[in-house]
C-alpha cells in the first residue's frame, strides 16, 4: 500500500569546517560561524526543539605531495541542523547564508509530520490487500483459503530456493518525487540564487506486508 503526501517539514543541515595550523583559530572560526547560523535559524522561525548541534570534531588535515603525506593543519568541524514549517522560511535562511569552504549547506530533507499515523493506516491497508489477493489466487486454482500461516513486513526466503521480492529490511520506504528541486546545491558567495528554485515535491510513503495463507483441505 502506498500514499502520496505533501511534505510540511523541511530539515536543513549546515556543515561548518575550518583548517588552520593553530587549532584554536580553527575552533574560533567554526564557533563564530555556528553563532551566525543559530541566529539565522531563530530569525527564520526554526521549529521549537528541532535545532541540533553536533560536538566539535577535531582531527589532523593532510594532503599527498610526491606520494608523501604533508601536514596542513588541524580541521575542526561541526554540523548544525533544524526543521522549518515552510519553504518560505527555508528560502529566507538560504538567502541569509554566505556559503564558503567553511560554511556549506549539506542538504535539505522534506518530511511529513503525520507520517507515523499514515504508515499505520498503510500497514492495515496492505494487510487487507494480502487476503484479497490470496482469495483471488485461490479461486483461480479452484481451492479455498484456510488460516493465516504467517505475516511479516519482510519477504521470506523459502527453504526450497524460491525467494520473494526484495523490499527494504525495515518494511518501509520513502520516495521523493519532486516537482522542482528537493536538494539544493549552493555555490558562490551567496545562497540567494539557488534558493529561488527551491520547490516542494510529493513524498510517496510505502508499506509492504507479506502473508502466507494455508490452503483448506
Amino acid at each position: 500500500a502506498q500514499r502520496e503526501v505533501v511534505p510540511d517539514r523541511f530539515g536543513v543541515k549546515i556543515t561548518l569546517s575550518a583548517v588552520d595550523a593553530d587549532p584554536g583559530a580553527s575552533r574560533k572560526r567554526v564557533q563564530a560561524n555556528a553563532a551566525n547560523v543559530l541566529v539565522a535559524f531563530k530569525q527564520q522561525h526554526a521549529l521549537a526543539d528541532s535545532v541540533q548541534a553536533t560536538t566539535l570534531s577535531i582531527q589532523p588535515e593532510q594532503r599527498y605531495e610526491d606520494n608523501k603525506q604533508v601536514f596542513e593543519g588541524t580541521r575542526v568541524q561541526r554540523t548544525l541542523s533544524a526543521d522549518f514549517g515552510s519553504l518560505d522560511h527555508v528560502r529566507g535562511l538560504l538567502g541569509k547564508l554566505s556559503t564558503s569552504e567553511e560554511l556549506q549547506v549539506s542538504g535539505i530533507s522534506p518530511r511529513y509530520s503525520g507520517e507515523a499515523a499514515a504508515r499505520a493506516e498503510l500497514k492495515r491497508q496492505a494487510a487487507e490487500q494480502t487476503r484479497i489477493s490470496a482469495q483471488a489466487l485461490a479461486k483461480a486454482y479452484g481451492v479455498r483459503l484456510g488460516g493465516l500461516y504467517t505475516i511479516s513486513e519482510v519477504a521470506p526466503d523459502f527453504a526450497y530456493g524460491i525467494q520473494a521480492g526484495s523490499w527494504p529490511s525495515s518494511g518501509t520506504q520513502v520516495i521523493a518525487e519532486p516537482r522542482g528541486s528537493d536538494i539544493v546545491t549552493v555555490s558562490g558567495s551567496r545562497a540567494q540564487s539557488a534558493a529561488e528554485s527551491l520547490e516542494a515535491g510529493n513524498l510517496t510513503l510505502s508499506e509492504n506486508v507479506y502473508a502466507v495463507f494455508l490452503i483448506a483441505q
